[in-house]
């Protein structure tokens, strides 16, 4: 979503009127896992009680003490163009209650896909070509930030299937293929983030949210594609209590199919519903508690496009899920996430969702350490699970989604999850290992299991037998990092998925390297 000039400038014009005094900057940290794992060895000390439970967190709120992108750089370039490429932003203007930011944003990534080259056309070939910008500044008590991504790519079977099924590619957006595997995909993301008070912030923007305090969530995640939102935040006693509440907008799948019947306009919309999002974060001491609720509105039928309904515009948790229930129209789902802080950078951690208490969750359970044994040495181990048909509802296009991919997990329901992240950095390099194990239920011909959240919610066929898949991905990486401030690396790695039983598409050896800047997470092991 990128801002019209004249919608910058009336904010602009707005932290004028407040006085152009900047008041800390009111943009959000980049939904990045750069990013946050230095922000969350911050908020892990048991003196900090900064709400991560919900991402992307605002600067403001954070302690930025030696985040990537804030912290301080000693370092001696000697020219403006060393300062530039290794330091600072390409253009940074700066005065008397202002600021403005410039970014390029690229990515050159080439590889070779170690498969069968006479099953799949092209298998073994990967390259990622990516152009873009972000444009963010601060203005009084406003900021604002900008940023599009345009990509072509060739990439591994199991992920061009899959964005060629359903339209749309995680992490990327909608697709559009042409000849063979290549495709195009592109994205914006933007918002306006206003606080009138140092405890009251407002956004308007089109991205992604993130609740909870692991790699995978079970609430609600960053992997879907963005969506535009209205955001109302308060920080509240001290500090201990942050409550959020967001309007959004999602689509239906992304297939011709599904756009709306409004003449012949070959760019119709597509079938869409608005969404009522609910967190309450609680700061115990060395708990941290945080409340979910997610209500999606039924908004078209075969009728046509109902009448607004004013409980949309209900920012109180827990009300629409008393008044509407888990079986009427609309789609109901609530949870609850924890972090305990054990020792200062230790902390355990869970969540914990339902959409039909008593018959069926979905949760997590999970640990964090920082700097283990030594400076920078980050390890995380992370269980999911979903029950059958968790996620789902009557009408496939009620279920907890958003343009194809679940709003939740990647993997839908009916499935757990073993995840192992080993991080170790020193200066600018890094090194990363992540392993993933999964066991999911596959619906065989004609089968409704309750692994699919495409299909109508409904008692399990019991035609057949239930079969399973186990699948297993490694991703080993090291990068340098040129640039903080856009995460610019220079990266080189090894993939690898194993699909128990796959075909050969659904298995994947990927080594790949290249130069890229990284400001919103991909996620590939699915």
């Amino acid at each position: 979503m990128q801002f019209p000039s004249a919608f910058l400038i009336f904010f602009g014009l707005l932290g004028c009127g407040l006085g152009m005094e900047v008041r800390g900057q009111q943009n959000n940290v980049p939904l990045q896992r750069d990013f946050y794992i230095d922000l969350e060895r911050n908020a892990s000390l048991l003196g900090s009680r900064v709400h991560s439970g919900l991402k992307p967190v605002i600067e403001s709120r954070a302690d930025l003490t030696n985040v990537m992108g804030h912290r301080v750089d000693s370092g001696k370039y000697y020219y403006g163009f060393t300062e530039k490429l290794f330091r600072d932003h390409l253009l940074d203007v700066r005065g008397d209650g202002y600021r403005l930011m410039l970014d390029p944003l690229f990515e050159q990534q080439y590889g070779w896909e170690r498969g069968d080259p006479t099953d799949y056309a092209d298998t073994n070939r990967f390259y990622m070509n990516t152009r873009g910008f972000r444009i963010a500044g601060d203005l009084g008590r406003v900021s604002f930030h900008t940023m599009f991504h345009e990509t072509q790519a060739i990439m591994p079977g199991y992920i061009f299937w899959h964005g060629y099924t359903e339209g749309v590619l995680i992490g990327h957006g909608r697709t559009k293929f042409n000849d063979g595997r290549k495709f195009d995909a592109g994205f914006s993301q933007g918002n306006v983030s206003y606080s009138p008070t140092d405890h009251f912030n407002i956004q308007l923007g089109h991205g992604r949210h993130f609740v909870g305090h692991g790699h995978r969530s079970m609430l609600l995640s960053d992997h879907a594609m963005d969506a535009p939102y209205l955001k109302f935040s308060l920080l509240a006693w001290q500090g201990r209590l942050q409550y959020s509440t967001w309007h959004t907008k999602l689509m239906h799948r992304l297939r011709e199919a599904d756009r709306l019947p409004t003449g012949d306009a070959n760019e119709a919309l597509f079938r869409w519903m608005r969404a009522r999002f609910n967190h309450l974060s609680v700061h115990l001491g060395r708990a941290q508690i945080g409340l979910f609720e997610a209500t999606i509105y039924r908004n078209i039928t075969s009728e046509g496009v109902r009448p607004f309904d004013v409980q949309e515009l209900n920012p109180v948790i827990g009300i629409n899920t008393a008044m509407n229930g888990f079986d009427g129209d609309r789609k109901t789902l609530v949870g609850a996430d924890l972090r305990v802080k054990l020792l200062d950078k230790l902390y355990v951690y869970g969540q914990w969702a339902t959409d039909r208490p008593g018959e069926r969750q979905a949760w997590q359970a999970g640990m964090r350490v920082f700097d283990l044994l030594w400076p920078e040495l980050h390890v995380q181990v992370e269980y999911n699970t979903a029950d059958p048909f968790m996620y789902m509802h009557k009408r496939p296009e009620q279920a907890y989604m958003h343009a194809s991919l679940p709003l939740a997990h990647p993997s839908g329901a009916a499935f757990q999850e073993a995840v192992a992240i080993v991080e170790q950095g020193r200066g600018r390099w890094r090194l990363q290992a992540k392993v993933n194990v999964a066991v999911k239920r596959r619906d065989g011909a004609d089968q409704n299991t309750g692994t699919d959240l495409r299909k109508p919610d409904r008692p399990m066929d019991d035609a057949g037998v239930v079969e399973r898949t186990e699948r297993f991905s490694l991703d080993a990486n090291i990068s340098w990092l040129v640039n903080p401030v856009s995460n610019l690396r220079l990266v080189a790695g090894f993939m690898r998925r194993d699909v128990q039983g796959g075909a050969d598409a659904a298995n994947s050896g990927l080594i790949h390297f290249g130069v890229h800047t990284s400001l919103f997470n991909r996620y590939h092991d699915f």
